[in-house]
């Protein structure tokens, strides 16, 4: 972000993206006194009063609206900060916030962010790189078949197959690699040995110098109850994460975060997810170069703080971490999700019951895949909604959230049962 063009005490601002993490974003930053007026490109149905009818990755129609209306712009998804949307801001003078596409490579591509961590002698999964079938197979062979199997580039979360057996491993390798299903995402894929214990999301606020602790989450990616079925974008999630791991904050930032500020100076939201077990330090699984999701909507109703005022200290390099309180509060956020998601969701079903569950002051509804339509609201993606509770322990919270879910309604809905359960 260049300094010089840091806004001032009020501001418009425009949150690019149209999910629940960008519903989030907007609902927070619209909270700040120095939000003048807030637009989100392109949204969804819960920020309609606010949406541009632009899409998250036409950078030069971007450029163009946050010229003409004096923006300061949050980047929310990954797709635009692999297309370099950072990059192009900077070069017209535009303020933004978020990675470079450089910096962004972290998540963009695991490759990268896998012989990273190796580079920096960073703890991690053991690992291997193929862009050929065979060879891929009898590296998952040499481990049982107890690998995970990620393709190297965006594929909105779905992209990573946990196998516990040969042949699951050979038909991701081979739907990936041979059937191409995930396009040149899928050139290259890695294969790491399986790690176990606690999985938790680190999120920490960087400058390009230094890191902020940015809150913990725990999220459930797999799409049946007991972490079974399929990986899919992220079924729920609740923030903080256990003591016990959050304990570990600081060895997270000193170990992990700080050689990605020290080498690529990186500006902007880094997620780090880390797996924990009992006999060594946290090992990274992934990186994120922006907030997760559904981990935003979780973290952001926690904090206390004027995020905008964050945000633009960043670019100022005078961020503290008095800048950051967040409530003594438990939260817990429960994914809605259309009938076949991940692998075929249905769309177009008349959403009812979002007034009632949002009656409740403990409760906060953020969309993701809905749209307006004639003033309902319809199903419109696989993740429709993220049903956040708010309460003074994990068990509260969750309990808010599901009452809050079973007020809400559509043919074929379906959910997990057990977010913040363990």
């Amino acid at each position: 972000m260049l300094a010089s063009q840091v806004p001032g005490k009020a501001t418009n601002v425009l949150v690019i993206g149209s999910g629940g993490r960008e519903h989030a974003l907007a609902w927070k930053l619209l909270q700040s006194p120095q939000t003048e007026k807030l637009y989100v490109a392109p949204g969804n149905g819960g920020t309609k009063d606010f949406n541009v009818p632009i899409a998250a990755t036409e950078i030069r129609k971007l450029q163009e609206f946050a010229t003409e209306k004096r923006c300061f712009t949050v980047v929310g998804p990954e797709a635009p900060l692999e297309a370099g949307i950072v990059d192009k801001f900077h070069a017209k003078g535009l303020p933004i916030f978020g990675p470079t596409d450089e910096e962004a490579k972290l998540e963009t591509s695991k490759a990268y962010a896998k012989e990273f961590l190796k580079n920096h002698y960073i703890p991690t999964a053991d690992f291997q790189i193929f862009d050929e079938a065979e060879r891929a197979i009898d590296y998952a062979a040499l481990n049982e078949g107890n690998v995970v199997v990620k393709v190297d580039g965006l594929a909105a979360g779905k992209g990573v197959y946990v196998c516990s057996t040969l042949g699951e491993a050979e038909a991701a390798i081979r739907l990936i690699l041979e059937k191409k299903a995930f396009g040149k995402a899928g050139g290259r894929i890695v294969i790491e040995k399986k790690l176990r214990g606690q999985e938790a999301s680190f999120l920490f606020l960087c400058d390009g110098k230094s890191a902020f602790d940015f809150g913990t989450a725990v999220d459930h990616k797999r799409a049946l109850d007991g972490d079974k079925g399929p990986n899919t974008g992220g079924m729920g999630a609740y923030s903080p994460a256990p003591q016990l791991l959050t304990d570990q904050v600081a060895e997270v930032r000193d170990r992990i975060v700080t050689p990605a500020i020290k080498f690529l100076g990186f500006c902007g939201f880094l997620y780090v997810g880390l797996m924990f077990d009992d006999t060594s330090s946290p090992k990274v699984l992934e990186f994120n170069a922006r907030l997760g999701d559904p981990e935003a909507q979780a973290i952001l109703p926690r904090l206390d703080s004027d995020l905008l005022l964050a945000l633009v200290n960043v670019g100022k390099e005078e961020i503290r971490a008095t800048d950051l309180s967040w409530k003594d509060s438990s939260s817990c956020t429960v994914v809605m999700c259309s009938e076949g998601y991940p692998e075929n969701p249905k769309i177009g079903d008349a959403i009812r019951g979002i007034p009632e569950a949002e009656a409740s002051p403990n409760v906060i509804v953020f969309h993701s895949g809905t749209l307006v339509r004639n003033s309902s609201l319809f199903t419109n993606g696989g993740r429709v909604l993220s049903v956040t509770g708010i309460g003074t322990t994990k068990k509260e919270a969750a309990k808010k959230a599901y009452e809050a879910v079973s007020l809400i309604s559509w043919r074929g809905e379906r959910h997990r049962t057990d977010i913040a359960s363990q």
